[in-house]
């Protein structure tokens, strides 16, 4: 269990600390010099019958709050040490706001200096004590009168604590690794080592890691946890890593940066939060306000939209969205302190909802339930509410990435949310079957309407159909339910185009007539068909009548025109897709218009003017007279047919 000192400055932490581990936790000279802590510092002591307890001895000094909220990210336990003859302070009375805005719960107050004073100001200082904790957390937790100067009260103290670790239930182990790094520093024939806390997951020796938020890649070359080697440490424990890899020095990694999973790299400069304004506020909280956000050990300055309410009073909590200056690491249900913008004073505290908050529609009636339904704290409980509100599709990669959990724990949280999976491994998504329902019988109206309006269409494209749905999908969504109804045979997919089973496009009477005669033209010579002008000259029709046969047949997905009056068949165009995704298979630098050409035994007009078209198309991608195929041909044009 981690044990973190919070106080006045000058109320004897460091000394408690040194009494009760026999560790002295100021190392800078300037802090024995000037008989202060300044940063942070560090203890452990063995408990009996095994395990440790560790220390973090915070400064106490207005000036170093930011300091203390860098070591109170971390401990678990809280020790307030308010000195007899001083009595409750100004950073005792901080301190304690913060330590309860980090969601601490547990902890024991030390009542130092009793040497100094007579039993009638102990007494005083014990009910004053009693007072201050009244409306906070530690309302119940034991004092202690201690004195480090003749041992007084020591032992017993030290008592209750281990007895504390005894009871303490360890965090969950669960979700992807995340450690926040509060101290960095170089050791000879080691290199760079970080210290900090395991905030989520597990972290082993040999394990490649993210350090964020430089994005730099290294591998974890020992690890110390409890000032011991170790092969591993868990969620809620101290440890020293040692980093290597490249660009990892000790000017690249600092305090406030982490060290995470791969799969957590995302960043954010825009969150959705529960924010709470301390009581201790003297006004009401409006939009914009500046702040310096605290997030684990670090801290960036922010600004203060508020959502629901716009305006927020003393001690009131709502829905607020935070801008950054510069992007973090956050996860749903972090926990964040803001100060004031000169960073002198706590004022608010608040917990992350939604990392990816959007900056436009963020007070819509729909965008206030999401986050309402975003305060579950449990994953499958916060999915089975997220997927009964719009768009009812869920993208579950999403969904893990911003709740820091592994695939394991995502998919176990869907089968408890009594979700289905759509879409695939790369891009998984989620839907209840009430969800799925009523989305299909969207799918289902639109395209009817569409066909009834438009008969001789042959259908609509995704991004018609995606716009024209009652409930709003994100593309990524649209394609995994269009996946399971097309599955389903719900719907049928003719690239680029989608219809209901049920329609069959036509051509009016004269139009199906003439294109009768034109299509043996087209099949006869699929890769290099006659122009327009030529099929009229063999038909002896119109050149407007045939124009006009060809424009109706492409509305309907059977031809495609690359140049003007230049059709090809569909399935031939296909066939020219594949044939250059194969090209690009074998010649990773790309291949030119002539291997194209020789391929398909086309001339060299005809092979630029289909080249051209797909990278109006989006299929190839030109750099100078190269091409590669990036896309998938059969999601443009539809599986090849013949050559």
């Amino acid at each position: 269990m981690i044990v973190g000192t919070a106080g006045h400055i000058d109320h004897g932490k460091t000394s408690l600390v040194r009494a009760l581990t026999g560790v002295d936790t100021d190392r800078l000279p300037e802090e024995k010099a000037r008989g202060i802590t300044i940063d942070l510092g560090f203890a452990y002591v063995e408990a009996p019958g095994g395990g440790v307890l560790g220390f973090v001895d915070v400064p106490g000094h207005e000036r170093l709050v930011h300091t203390m909220i860098a070591g109170a990210a971390s401990i678990r336990y809280a020790l307030l040490v308010v000195a007899a003859d001083d009595g409750v302070m100004p950073q005792t009375r901080e301190h304690l706001q913060i330590l309860e805005l980090l969601g601490l719960r547990e902890g024991v107050v030390a009542l130092t200096k009793v040497d100094l004073v007579d039993a009638a100001r102990r007494e005083a200082a014990a009910r004053e004590v009693r007072r201050a904790l009244q409306a906070t957390p530690f309302a119940g937790a034991r004092l202690y009168p201690v004195s480090c100067a003749t041992g007084e009260g020591i032992a017993p103290l030290r008592e209750h604590l281990f007895e504390a670790a005894a009871r303490h239930v360890p965090a969950a182990a669960g979700g992807a690794l995340r450690f926040a790094v509060d101290r960095c520093f170089s050791l000879p024939g080691a290199g760079t080592v970080v210290t900090g806390s395991v905030v989520a997951g597990r972290v082993a020796a040999g394990e490649e890691v993210l350090v964020l938020p430089a994005g730099l890649r290294a591998r974890i070359r020992a690890l110390h946890a409890a000032n011991r080697p170790a092969a591993a440490a868990v969620s809620g424990e101290r440890c020293a890593l040692n980093l290597a890899g490249p660009g990892i020095a000790r000017e690249a990694v600092g305090r406030g940066d982490w060290v995470v999973d791969p799969t957590q790299a995302g960043m954010t400069a825009r969150l959705d939060v529960e924010l709470r304004l301390l009581e201790s506020e003297r006004g009401p909280l409006r939009t914009w306000t500046p702040a310096h956000l605290h997030h684990g050990a670090g801290q960036v300055p922010a600004r203060i939209l508020l959502l629901a309410p716009e305006t927020l009073r003393p001690g009131e909590t709502g829905l607020a969205q935070l801008v950054l200056e510069r992007p973090r690491p956050l996860r749903h249900g972090d926990r964040l302190v803001l100060r004031d913008a000169s960073a002198r004073r706590t004022i608010a505290g608040a917990v992350v909802r939604d990392p990816r908050a959007p900056e436009r529609r963020r007070r819509s009636p729909a965008r206030l339930a999401l986050l309402r339904a975003l305060g579950e704290a449990e994953p499958a409980a916060g999915l089975r509410r997220l997927l009964h509100l719009p768009p009812f599709v869920l993208d579950l990669a999403a969904f893990a990435a911003d709740r820091g959990l592994t695939v394991a724990e995502r998919d176990a949280a869907a089968r408890a949310a009594g979700a289905l999976r759509l879409g695939t491994e790369a891009a998984p998504h989620a839907v209840s079957p009430a969800g799925l329902a009523r989305l299909r019988e969207e799918v289902e109206a639109t395209l009817g309407a569409f066909h009834r309006r438009q008969p001789e269409q042959p259908g609509m494209t995704p991004e018609a159909l995606r716009l024209a749905l009652p409930t709003r999908l994100p593309p990524a969504a649209l394609d995994a339910l269009l996946g399971a109804l097309q599955r389903e045979g719900a719907v049928l997919a003719e690239a680029p185009h989608l219809r209901l089973p049920s329609h069959r496009p036509e051509l009016a009477a004269r139009e199906a007539a003439l294109w009768a005669r034109i299509a043996p033209l087209l099949e006869a010579a699929p890769f290099r068909p006659p122009r327009l002008r030529e099929i009229a000259a063999t038909l002896g029709a119109p050149e407007a009548a045939v124009r006009r046969a060809c424009k109706q047949a492409a509305r309907m997905g059977r031809l495609a025109e690359p140049a003007p009056d230049h059709f090809y068949l569909r399935p031939a165009l296909a066939a020219m897709a594949e044939a250059a995704r194969r090209l690009s298979a074998e010649s990773p630098d790309g291949f030119t218009a002539a291997q194209f050409r020789d391929r398909l035994g086309t001339g060299r007009a005809q092979a630029i003017e289909v080249l051209e078209y797909f990278d109006r198309r989006g299929l190839t991608l030109r750099r100078g007279e190269l091409r590669r195929v990036v896309r998938d041909p059969a999601a443009l044009f539809g599986p090849a047919g013949g050559a």
